[in-house]
């Protein structure tokens, strides 16, 4: 992320300590802090408070050290404009010596994972951490949802210890230093080097804003990483046809450079690649009820004439608003999440480049298909609370090299995070590799693939129900209800288990409790109950329904009726529609 043109700004500038009132409700969830929009802006000082909390948290000697780096980014939604000017100013009164700030504020969470180990790497370890500005794959615009998390010096998500000491100290704030606003002479839309060189500040006179590029380094990692001149050739096939939607959030830059730049992808085949505040009024989520426009033309419910199948799509993908999350669909066929990470762990020869796959790990509502490959492999595998930050140790000790989530997220150990982008990557050179041999007509397709997958190590049946926007007291209400039913559950059928979800780790021995309510069944299948700590308001009620299929010939049935009977128990002993008036899902996927 080379920038170019250096300025000095000469002008006087001093650090000024506000008086504020702490607010109680500055407890990260499992990725940062999201909030409505309305909440962070209409109530005085509230985004100053979690802001300085974070650098208050942060260990003195990372804010002491001569040369100390953060970088800034985001996906470029409604409000994120306003937070980076004012995290420049308070980072500036609290010791940062440098920031690194995206060009127009855009960086994916991936790419801001990436590009923090880069430096560190490169550069000495000057760089302290991240402040990344999304909400993910919630809603954005004036009415919608603002986020804001802190990512560590190896890239990942804060770990609990961190984020419990910022909201401690979130609530107990009194006042926040910031300097003057300096930011209307800092140009965001060009690469250039702002040196401050009159700052007056206990550390020192001088402050540095970088203005760098949102695509390079990531594109470049992504060169290292797979074969990109396999993927040409699958791109080149004339039976092969391509389709990207970045739902306009901030996946649609690198898509771009990517997709129809470096492979060849026809640059209309790439839909939502500009980045908008709001993401166009939609929902930036990479699933079947919200990237509708990708479904519909991929034909994954089959609603267009046989005729007119030629014209569909061989290869679709998404990305969420920060493009950490994907979604991979084939002609007429959905690639569920569980489903493909255990596809790409078996079939890893394809992309891994010089490494060994040493073992894999997924989160617990994540269904256990790559529990199969593992064993089939050899492997260790890890089951994580859910929340990226679980993974890091594991990658960070060499534990593992591929991890997933059932939400849509897939990675590896490239990086600290979930990465939209390298999982459309690693599934593409699957499909490259199946057909390196294969004369134009005959495409092995992501359908034959995942269904030959099936064939030789089962199928888990998999499905969740998210319903959304619960009042908090009836979501708590559908848990209570669930633990009251564990002894029914248990005593059901015989080899029926029920349990709280907890989570030793396996490096450092923290604990991690009340993680989700299971309910077991002997040969593996499962019922999952578990809250989502991703929502801005209200609480999301998340129900895992799986069933493994071994036999062979029964792995080709429709999901909705592999499962019927196990939703139909998950649903009664929730007592779900009761608890919370709600007659149906709000998304099933």
């Amino acid at each position: 992320m080379e920038a170019s043109n250096a300025v000095t700004i000469d002008s006087a500038i001093s650090i000024q300590t506000v008086t504020t009132k702490p607010y109680g409700d500055q407890k990260p969830g499992t990725s940062g802090l999201r909030k409505k929009v309305k909440d962070v802006a209409g109530n005085p000082n509230y985004l100053e408070n979690f802001v300085q909390s974070i650098f208050s948290a942060l260990p003195k000697d990372d804010l002491s050290a001569t040369g100390n780096i953060l970088v800034v980014g985001g996906d470029g939604r409604y409000y994120n404009d306003v937070a980076i000017r004012l995290i420049l100013r308070i980072a500036c009164a609290n010791g940062i010596d440098e920031v690194r700030v995206a060009q127009n504020g855009l960086l994916s969470t991936p790419a801001v994972s990436a590009y923090v180990r880069k430096v560190n790497a490169e550069e000495g370890g000057r760089c302290i951490g991240a402040i990344i500005l999304t909400a993910s794959h919630n809603a954005g615009g004036p009415n919608e949802d603002f986020g804001i998390k802190y990512n560590v010096r190896n890239g990942g998500p804060a770990l609990e210890e961190l984020t419990n000491r910022i909201y401690d100290i979130s609530k107990g704030l009194t006042s926040y230093t910031i300097a003057d606003d300096f930011t209307g002479q800092i140009d965001l839309t060009s690469l250039k080097t702002y040196t401050l060189s009159n700052v007056s500040r206990p550390k020192g006179n001088s402050f540095v804003v970088r203005v760098v590029s949102s695509t390079d380094d990531y594109v470049a990692l992504m060169k290292q990483q797979f074969d990109f001149n396999a993927l040409r050739q699958l791109f080149s096939r004339k039976d092969f046809i391509f389709a990207f939607d970045g739902l306009n959030g901030v996946a649609g830059p690198y898509a771009r450079e990517i997709f129809a730049k470096e492979l060849g992808a026809p640059i209309e085949s790439l839909v939502g690649c500009d980045p908008l505040n709001d993401f166009g009024g939609h929902h930036p989520d990479p699933n079947l009820t919200y990237a509708e426009k990708l479904v519909e033309r991929l034909d994954v419910f089959k609603k267009r004439p046989e005729s007119d199948i030629a014209n569909i799509p061989d290869f679709g993908a998404a990305c969420d608003g920060d493009a950490d999350r994907n979604m991979i669909l084939g002609k007429r066929f959905f690639v569920t999440p569980s489903d493909l990470l255990a596809v790409i762990a078996a079939n890893s020869e394809a992309f891994l480049r010089g490494q060994t796959l040493v073992g894999v790990a997924r989160s617990m509502p994540t269904s256990g298909a790559i529990d199969k490959v593992a064993t089939a492999l050899g492997i260790p595998v890890y089951e994580t609370p859910t929340g990226w930050k679980f993974f890091g140790n594991l990658m960070d000790s060499g534990r593992i090299v591929l991890c997933g989530e059932e939400s849509f997220g897939t990675g590896s150990n490239h990086i600290r995070e979930k990465d939209g982008i390298w999982a459309i990557l690693a599934f593409l050179s699957v499909v490259a590799h199946k057909n390196l041999n294969t004369p134009v007509g005959n495409l092995v397709s992501v359908e034959s693939i995942v269904r030959d997958h099936w064939k030789r190590f089962g199928r888990n049946y998999y499905s969740r129900y998210d319903y959304e926007n619960v009042p908090t007291d009836k979501a708590n209400a559908v848990m209570e209800r669930v633990k009251s039913e564990f002894a029914n559950f248990i005593a059901l059928r015989e080899g029926n288990k029920a349990d709280v979800f907890e989570y030793k780790d396996p490096v450092d021995g923290s604990f991690t409790g009340n993680q989700g309510l299971r309910l077991l069944y002997p040969d593996g299948s499962r019922i999952v109950f578990r809250l989502s700590g991703t929502a801005a308001s209200g609480a999301t009620i998340r129900i895992y329904f799986e069933k493994f299929e071994a036999d062979h010939t029964k792995v080709d049935l429709e999901t909705a009726d592999a499962l019927k009977d196990i939703i139909a128990e998950g649903l009664r002993i929730g007592n779900i529609v009761d608890l919370t008036g709600m007659a149906k899902p709000t998304v099933i996927t």
